[in-house]
Protein backbone atom coordinates (compact mmCIF):
# COMPACT_ATOMS: atom_id res chain seq x y z
CA UNK A 1 0.00 0.00 0.00
CA UNK A 2 1.18 3.98 -0.21
CA UNK A 3 0.91 6.47 1.81
CA UNK A 4 -0.43 9.87 0.52
CA UNK A 5 0.55 12.53 2.75
CA UNK A 6 -1.75 16.08 0.78
CA UNK A 7 -2.96 16.62 -2.56
CA UNK A 8 0.32 18.33 -4.59
CA UNK A 9 -1.56 20.45 -6.88
CA UNK A 10 -4.86 20.53 -9.31
CA UNK A 11 -4.47 21.27 -12.82
CA UNK A 12 -7.11 23.44 -14.48
CA UNK A 13 -7.24 24.38 -18.52
CA UNK A 14 -8.30 27.42 -19.22
CA UNK A 15 -10.23 29.02 -22.27
CA UNK A 16 -8.73 32.24 -21.67
CA UNK A 17 -5.27 32.51 -20.36
CA UNK A 18 -5.16 36.40 -19.14
CA UNK A 19 -8.51 36.22 -17.51
CA UNK A 20 -7.59 33.41 -15.73
CA UNK A 21 -4.40 34.35 -14.39
CA UNK A 22 -6.01 37.54 -13.07
CA UNK A 23 -8.68 35.57 -11.41
CA UNK A 24 -6.99 32.66 -9.82
CA UNK A 25 -3.79 34.94 -8.65
CA UNK A 26 -4.96 38.66 -8.44
CA UNK A 27 -8.56 37.91 -7.21
CA UNK A 28 -8.15 34.62 -5.29
CA UNK A 29 -4.63 35.73 -4.17
CA UNK A 30 -2.12 32.68 -5.17
CA UNK A 31 0.89 33.38 -5.48
CA UNK A 32 2.40 33.08 -8.95
CA UNK A 33 5.72 30.43 -8.64
CA UNK A 34 6.63 30.16 -12.31
CA UNK A 35 5.24 30.77 -15.67
CA UNK A 36 5.91 28.86 -19.21
CA UNK A 37 5.34 29.28 -22.17
CA UNK A 38 5.33 25.90 -24.32
CA UNK A 39 5.94 27.35 -27.72
CA UNK A 40 5.70 23.54 -29.34
CA UNK A 41 2.19 22.94 -27.92
CA UNK A 42 1.39 26.79 -28.05
CA UNK A 43 0.45 26.87 -24.60
CA UNK A 44 1.07 28.38 -21.12
CA UNK A 45 1.55 26.42 -18.05
CA UNK A 46 1.09 28.69 -14.59
CA UNK A 47 2.66 26.84 -11.39
CA UNK A 48 0.50 29.47 -8.64
CA UNK A 49 0.74 27.89 -4.98
CA UNK A 50 -2.23 27.89 -2.34
CA UNK A 51 -0.06 27.75 0.07
CA UNK A 52 3.36 25.81 0.99
CA UNK A 53 2.10 22.28 0.13
CA UNK A 54 -0.69 22.77 -2.82
CA UNK A 55 -0.90 24.29 -5.91
CA UNK A 56 -2.57 24.85 -8.86
CA UNK A 57 -1.35 24.21 -12.39
CA UNK A 58 -3.00 27.02 -15.03
CA UNK A 59 -2.73 25.59 -18.90
CA UNK A 60 -4.19 27.23 -21.52
CA UNK A 61 -4.47 25.29 -24.63
CA UNK A 62 -5.71 26.33 -28.16
CA UNK A 63 -9.44 25.68 -28.70
CA UNK A 64 -9.90 23.68 -25.72
CA UNK A 65 -13.75 21.82 -25.48
CA UNK A 66 -16.28 23.31 -23.10
CA UNK A 67 -16.40 21.36 -19.21
CA UNK A 68 -19.93 20.58 -18.85
CA UNK A 69 -20.72 21.61 -15.15
CA UNK A 70 -24.50 22.26 -15.02
CA UNK A 71 -26.48 19.75 -14.99
CA UNK A 72 -23.33 18.09 -12.88
CA UNK A 73 -21.09 16.11 -14.96
CA UNK A 74 -19.07 12.90 -14.16
CA UNK A 75 -16.01 12.96 -12.86
CA UNK A 76 -14.67 16.14 -10.90
CA UNK A 77 -17.53 17.65 -9.37
CA UNK A 78 -15.68 20.96 -8.06
CA UNK A 79 -12.68 22.26 -6.46
CA UNK A 80 -13.19 23.65 -2.76
CA UNK A 81 -10.70 25.88 -0.42
CA UNK A 82 -10.95 26.21 3.00
CA UNK A 83 -10.98 29.22 4.64
CA UNK A 84 -11.18 30.48 8.15
CA UNK A 85 -13.71 33.56 7.43
CA UNK A 86 -16.48 32.80 4.85
CA UNK A 87 -17.70 36.46 5.00
CA UNK A 88 -14.23 38.08 4.54
CA UNK A 89 -14.10 35.91 1.34
CA UNK A 90 -17.34 35.96 0.06
CA UNK A 91 -17.34 39.84 0.74
CA UNK A 92 -13.54 40.47 -1.09
CA UNK A 93 -15.04 38.09 -4.17
CA UNK A 94 -18.20 40.12 -5.23
CA UNK A 95 -16.16 43.36 -4.02
CA UNK A 96 -14.19 42.09 -7.56
CA UNK A 97 -17.07 41.45 -9.36
CA UNK A 98 -17.66 37.87 -8.63
CA UNK A 99 -20.85 36.41 -8.19
CA UNK A 100 -20.95 33.45 -4.55
CA UNK A 101 -24.27 31.75 -4.43
CA UNK A 102 -25.56 31.86 -0.87
CA UNK A 103 -24.18 30.12 2.36
CA UNK A 104 -25.69 26.88 2.88
CA UNK A 105 -24.95 24.29 5.84
CA UNK A 106 -23.57 21.41 5.52
CA UNK A 107 -25.90 18.89 7.44
CA UNK A 108 -23.05 16.14 7.86
CA UNK A 109 -20.53 18.70 9.44
CA UNK A 110 -22.44 21.08 10.67
CA UNK A 111 -20.22 23.33 8.32
CA UNK A 112 -20.85 26.79 6.59
CA UNK A 113 -20.06 26.77 2.42
CA UNK A 114 -20.94 28.41 -0.74
CA UNK A 115 -20.11 28.22 -4.18
CA UNK A 116 -18.64 30.55 -6.94
CA UNK A 117 -17.42 29.75 -10.14
CA UNK A 118 -14.32 30.65 -12.16
CA UNK A 119 -13.97 32.75 -15.76
CA UNK A 120 -14.91 29.60 -17.53
CA UNK A 121 -17.18 28.27 -15.78
CA UNK A 122 -15.71 26.01 -12.97
CA UNK A 123 -17.37 24.91 -9.67
CA UNK A 124 -15.26 26.72 -7.37
CA UNK A 125 -16.40 26.11 -3.29
CA UNK A 126 -15.20 28.08 -0.22
CA UNK A 127 -15.71 25.46 2.95
CA UNK A 128 -15.15 27.25 6.63
CA UNK A 129 -13.25 26.04 9.01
Amino acid sequence: MFNVSHVHHVAIICSDYLVSKRFYSEILGFRILEETYREERQSYKLDLAINDQQQIELFSFPSPPARPSRPEAQGLRHLAFAVENLEDCIKHLNQQGVVTEDIRLDELTGKRFTFFADPDDLPLELYEL
